[in-house]
């Protein structure tokens, strides 16, 4: 998913504290990485053995939303999709005195973006397969909870396409839902993806009398679960077989990036739970008596701000002039194949790695509805199950509970409490190509289109009037 840094945005440090409980059950310490300098945490493991479901769902409704980003299905929803996108304040967000250009803005990046767009998508069949495959997960899930005697529904809401969040609600609201686990499907944290889609929900839930009194509870992130972390060694694993000598194979983890300012002035826990994640999967191939070398790096930057490094391809290119001759690349952040896997993954870095000398080349495939993430998925909202509507956010660590839980709102009113907002990148001017001055000339750019589009606005006349992009909100 493409993010555009205009703005300083407002995120917590408190929002690190949703995957650091403390766990009392089934809960594994595991040494830190030999690469990593983040400390890891327990892994969670399943411990649905000493749930009883029965009281649990005695004559309620029991639901789960499935949360995903969305994508489009064919080139024509690709312009659509872009401005739903752009859109959003969490992903562009405007000083205050601009607010009110946030979907001309839109409007103009998603006309301009939409042609390259195109073409990526038509080189994986002409739109994004994430509707379908998060359809199946969401019918697998269903049936695994009806297999460990949770007669759950299963939903799915979208963020920018269709099936849309709203869509969502509204049939939950339609079957009488009384109990509903959000489960976002993604397994690390990102006000950018998981905070952005319960925002939205906030907003829904707030204005709905039924919503209000519905009981709920939501698992923010995921990434520690033993299930998840095993379905992923077991894909690279069976991936690492394939090449003709695979200890010589670095183990390549590409996970999407954020804004560097995101993580470093704002706390933003993403990096931390990425990192952590890594951890884990290595942890657990080790097990294996797998000790290949491994790294990670971040993809999909855009715009003029710093994001998350080490960058994909750069790392890609520093790789192959050290010599490695064999990579597998694994989609950390993805567990469903859309254009970031498809295209970005499988042709554009695949086409750098050769030709920066990597001469084997593999990659791991998004878990979609692999029957052990599957499972552990199903394991993770019976377990929540019982903190349903239960206690407030101040009391989430005192559960020791084996997901993280909170209702939307306490969440969010934790998360907002705590977030402070973003100082200026740097603070001394500084002349010539200098990172700093890339940061001023970015910033500068930025503000001038800033004053062409309110010039626009003001005057009704302009380029943008000509292309017939802001006549469409008059």
């Amino acid at each position: 998913m493409p993010l555009l840094c205009l703005s300083p945005l407002q995120v917590p440090s408190s929002a690190v504290a949703w995957s650091s409980f403390s766990f009392s059950k089934g809960v594994e310490k595991l040494p830190s990485s030999k690469l990593l300098s983040v400390g890891v945490g327990a892994l969670v493991t399943s411990n649905t053995q000493g749930i009883s479901t029965g009281t649990l769902i005695a004559d309620e409704k029991i639901g789960v939303l499935l949360l995903n980003l969305g994508g489009p299905e064919t080139l024509e929803d690709v312009q659509p999709f872009l401005f739903n996108l752009f859109a959003d304040p969490d992903i562009i967000r405007l000083p205050r005195l601009f607010r009110f250009l946030q979907k001309p803005l839109a409007q103009f990046i998603s006309v301009v973006r939409a042609p390259k767009s195109k073409e990526g998508y038509a080189s994986i069949g002409g739109g994004s397969p994430l509707r379908q495959i998060t359809n199946d997960q969401a019918e697998e899930l269903r049936k695994s909870l009806w297999a460990k005697n949770v007669p759950a529904k299963v939903y799915v809401g979208m963020r920018y396409w269709h099936p849309f969040t709203e869509e969502a609600i509204e049939q939950i609201k339609r079957d009488g839902i009384t109990k509903l686990v959000v489960l976002p499907l993604y397994p690390q944290f990102s006000i950018s993806t998981s905070g952005s889609s319960l925002r939205l929900l906030e907003s829904i839930f707030r204005d709905d009398e039924y919503l209000v009194n519905m009981q709920h509870t939501v698992i923010p992130s995921w990434y520690q679960r033993e299930g998840y972390i095993k379905a992923m060694a077991n894909l690279i694993e069976k991936e690492l077989r394939k090449f003709d000598r695979p200890e010589k194979v670095i183990i390549f983890f590409s996970a999407h990036g954020v804004p560097l300012a995101y993580v470093e002035e704002a706390g933003d826990p993403y990096k931390a739970e990425m990192e952590e994640c890594v951890d884990l999967i290595i942890e657990e191939l080790e097990k294996r008596k797998i000790d290949n070398a491994y790294t990670l790096a971040y993809q999909s930057r855009v715009g003029p701000v710093e994001w998350l490094k080490p960058y994909t391809d750069e790392t890609i290119v520093e790789l192959g002039r050290k010599g490695v001759k064999s990579l597998l690349a694994v989609p950390i952040s993805f567990v469903s194949e859309h254009i970031e896997t498809l295209e970005e993954i499988d042709v554009e870095y695949k086409e750098l790695a050769l030709e920066s000398g990597i001469e084997n080349w593999g990659r791991v495939p998004a878990l979609g509805c692999e029957p052990m993430f599957i499972s552990d998925l199903a394991d993770a909202v019976i377990e929540s199950l019982p903190y349903v509507g239960a206690m407030a956010v101040s009391n989430l660590e005192a559960r020791q509970s084996l997901v993280p839980l909170g209702s939307v709102e306490e969440l969010l009113a934790t998360y907002d409490s705590q977030r402070r907002e973003l100082p200026p990148p740097v603070t001394v001017w500084e002349w010539g190509w200098t990172k700093s001055a890339e940061t001023w000339n970015g910033r500068a750019a930025m503000l001038a289109v800033l004053v062409l589009l309110l010039l626009e606005v003001t005057t009704g006349e302009g380029f943008l009037h000509q292309w017939g992009v802001l006549p469409l909100f008059r």
